[in-house]
C-alpha cells in the first residue's frame, strides 16, 4: 500500500481581484532571485532568462529556441569541423562602444582562468587547451580563440562539436565588455555599472523585490523590439505566483504548482501551457558521506523510488519517469542504456532495496539516518515528505530540510547535503550536456563522482567525428556512470507556465526559451 500518497496536498485558489497592468511593460515571473548579472556566475535559469534579454552571443535562440545568428553574421568551419572563423556584424554596446572580437576573447579568458571560478567554464573546454588553461597548467593565452581583426573571430577546437552553434547562446560563451570590467572590477555588472549588447539595459534591481530592464536604443535590433519594460519578480512561491498571475499582478510565471494544474486546465485552459522539456530531475547523493559510499545504499535508493506513482499519480504532467541520464529525444543519441530494473515490479524492487540494506548492516532496529535538502519550492516540499515515506520501508529515516534556492545551490556546490533535489535544463541539445555534470572537476558535478573509466568514455567520444560512433561511445559513458549510482535519477520534467492573454508572440519550446525580444503585448 502506497501510504506515502496522502502527502500531497493540494491548494486551492481563492478568486482573484484583476489590476490594469501597465500597456507597455511585461512583469515577468522569475522563479528566484538571481545570484549574479556577470555571466560567468549564472548559476541557473533565473539568471539565464534574464541575461537573455541583456546580452547576445555569437549565436542566440529564436522564438522556438533554435540557434541564429546573433553578434556573428556568419561563419565558416574548415573540413576536419575543428576550426570556426565567426565574421561579426557591426554592433555596439550600450555604452556606445563596439563590440569586437576582442571582447570574446577577453571574455572567455577570463572564464577559463581558474582564478575566476566560474562554474560553467567547462562549457568551453572544447577549445583547444581549455581544460590546460581551467586547471592552472596553461595560461589563458593558451586558449584557442584569436582576433585577428576587430570582426573576425577564429575558434579552434580539440575535437569536432556538431552543436557549437547551439552552445555558443549560453551566458558561458556571452562576450563581456573589457573597459567596463576592466576599470569596476566585480561591480561591473551591477546597476549604474552594467552595459550589456541585447536587446535591454539594466535599470534596478532590489534584492527581494524585482529586477527591471528597459529598452536598449544600440541594439542591432531595436527597431523590432516590441515592449519597452520588463520587471523579473523573485517567485520562489509557486503558489503564491499563481494567485499573482491571477490577479493581474504577473503577465508570465514558471514553474507551475503541479496541484493546480489540473484546476488551470478546467478553468483558464488558455493560460496554461505545459511542453515536454530536454531535462532530467534527480537526487544528488554525496559520495562523500560514509554511509553512502556503499553501492549497495545507494542502489537501494534507486530501487525505492517509484517513479511510476510520482509522474502518474502525483504529478500528472505528462513527464516520464527516468531510468537514466540522458533525456528520450536528445539529439544524435539512439539505444541509450537504462537502469536494470526498468521493467521490475515495484513490489520487487522493493524487496530487494530491503535485501540490499539489510547486507550493509541496516534494519528495523538499526535504521539508516540520513538528511535531504530541497527548496521552499511548495511542490518540493511536497515531494520531500513522500520521498521520507518511501524510505521508510527501507530502514531509512530521512530528516528533510527546505531552504532558499540560492542557498540550495550553494550547499550543492559545496557538497553541504547528504541527499539533495536538484534538475538540469539542457543548454543544448546534446547528450554530453547531462552527462558532463558526472566528469571529474566539472563545476556541476555536485556528487563529487569520480570514474576514471567515465571520464575516459567521454573524452572518446569527444574525439569521435562520427555522429553514430560518437553517440555508441556516450552510451557506453552512461552506462558506467548508472551502474555506480551517484543519483537517483526521478523524471524528464514537463515545463509548465501560465502566459497572459496580452501577452502575444510566446512560442513553446522544449528549452523554455522566452527572450522577450520576440514577445509583444496587445489586447
Amino acid at each position: 500500500m502506497r501510504y506515502w500518497l496522502l502527502a500531497l496536498g493540494l491548494l486551492f485558489l481563492t478568486g482573484p481581484a484583476f489590476a490594469a497592468p501597465a500597456p507597455d511593460t511585461l512583469n515577468r515571473g522569475n522563479g528566484a532571485e538571481p545570484e549574479s548579472l556577470d555571466p560567468h556566475f549564472a548559476g541557473g535559469i533565473a539568471e539565464e532568462n534574464i541575461l537573455n534579454d541583456l546580452m547576445v552571443g555569437l549565436t542566440t535562440l529564436d522564438a522556438a529556441g533554435r540557434p541564429i545568428a546573433g553578434m556573428a553574421q556568419s561563419w565558416t568551419v574548415s573540413p576536419d569541423g575543428k576550426t570556426w572563423t565567426f565574421h561579426l556584424r557591426k554592433a555596439l554596446w550600450s555604452d556606445g562602444t563596439p563590440v569586437t572580437a576582442g571582447d570574446f576573447v577577453f571574455a572567455w579568458r577570463r572564464l577559463l582562468d581558474p582564478k575566476t571560478g566560474s562554474r560553467t567554464a567547462y562549457n568551453l573546454w572544447l577549445l583547444q587547451n581549455a581544460q590546460d588553461v581551467s586547471s592552472g597548467k596553461l595560461p589563458p593565452e593558451k586558449l584557442g580563440v584569436a582576433a585577428p581583426k576587430p570582426d573576425t573571430l577564429v575558434l579552434t577546437l580539440e575535437h569536432p562539436a556538431p552543436y557549437l552553434l547551439e552552445l555558443l547562446t549560453h551566458p558561458s560563451a556571452l562576450p563581456l565588455p573589457r573597459a567596463v570590467v576592466t576599470a569596476k572590477g566585480a561591480a561591473w555588472s551591477r546597476p549604474g555599472n552594467y552595459v550589456g549588447n541585447g536587446p535591454y539595459t539594466l535599470k534596478q534591481w532590489l534584492p527581494g523585490d524585482h529586477i527591471t530592464l528597459i529598452k536598449n536604443p544600440r541594439f542591432y535590433d531595436a527597431a523590432q523590439v516590441r515592449i519597452a519594460n520588463i520587471n523579473y519578480f523573485p517567485t520562489g512561491d509557486a503558489d503564491a505566483a499563481l494567485r499573482r498571475f491571477r490577479a493581474g499582478e504577473l503577465d508570465m510565471q514558471s514553474p507551475v504548482p503541479a496541484g493546480q494544474t489540473a484546476w488551470l486546465k478546467a478553468n483558464m485552459p488558455g493560460a496554461l501551457h505545459v511542453t515536454p522539456s530536454l531535462a532530467v530531475a534527480y537526487i544528488v547523493i554525496n559520495l562523500a558521506d560514509a554511509p553512502l559510499k556503499d553501492g549497495r545504499v545507494r542502489r537501494a535508493l534507486n530501487l525505492a523510488y517509484d517513479r511510476e506513482a510520482i509522474t502518474g499519480k502525483v504529478l500528472k504532467q505528462g513527464e516520464a519517469p527516468a531510468y537514466s541520464y540522458v533525456p528520450p529525444g536528445t539529439a544524435n543519441y539512439s539505444g541509450a542504456p537504462a537502469m536494470d530494473f526498468r521493467k521490475s515490479p515495484f513490489p520487487a524492487r522493493l524487496a530487494e532495496a530491503q535485501k540490499l540494506m539489510q547486507a550493509a548492516g541496516y534494519g528495523p532496529f538499526q535504521r539508516l539516518r540520513l538528511s535531504y535538502e530541497t527548496t521552499t519550492n511548495p511542490d518540493n516540499r511536497r515531494m520531500a515528505a513522500i520521498l521520507q515515506a518511501m524510505l521508510k520501508p527501507i530502514y531509512i529515516d530521512l530528516t528533510l530540510q527546505t531552504v532558499e534556492l540560492q542557498i540550495h545551490l550553494r550547499n550543492l556546490r559545496q557538497h553541504q547535503f547528504e541527499l539533495a533535489s536538484a534538475n538540469w535544463y539542457a543548454d543544448f541539445n546534446d547528450a554530453s550536456n547531462f552527462l558532463d555534470l558526472l566528469r571529474s572537476g566539472s563545476g556541476n558535478n555536485y556528487a563529487g563522482y569520480r570514474n576514471p573509466r567515465f571520464d575516459a568514455a567521454m573524452d572518446a567520444a569527444a574525439n569521435e567525428p562520427d555522429a553514430a560512433k560518437r553517440g555508441r561511445d556516450l552510451a557506453g559513458a552512461e552506462a558506467i556512470a548508472l551502474a555506480d549510482y551517484p543519483w537517483v535519477v526521478t523524471r524528464f520534467p514537463a515545463q509548465s507556465d501560465v502566459v497572459a492573454a496580452r501577452v502575444k508572440g510566446w512560442t513553446a519550446n522544449a528549452r523554455d526559451f522566452q527572450a522577450t525580444r520576440w514577445l509583444w503585448l496587445g489586447n
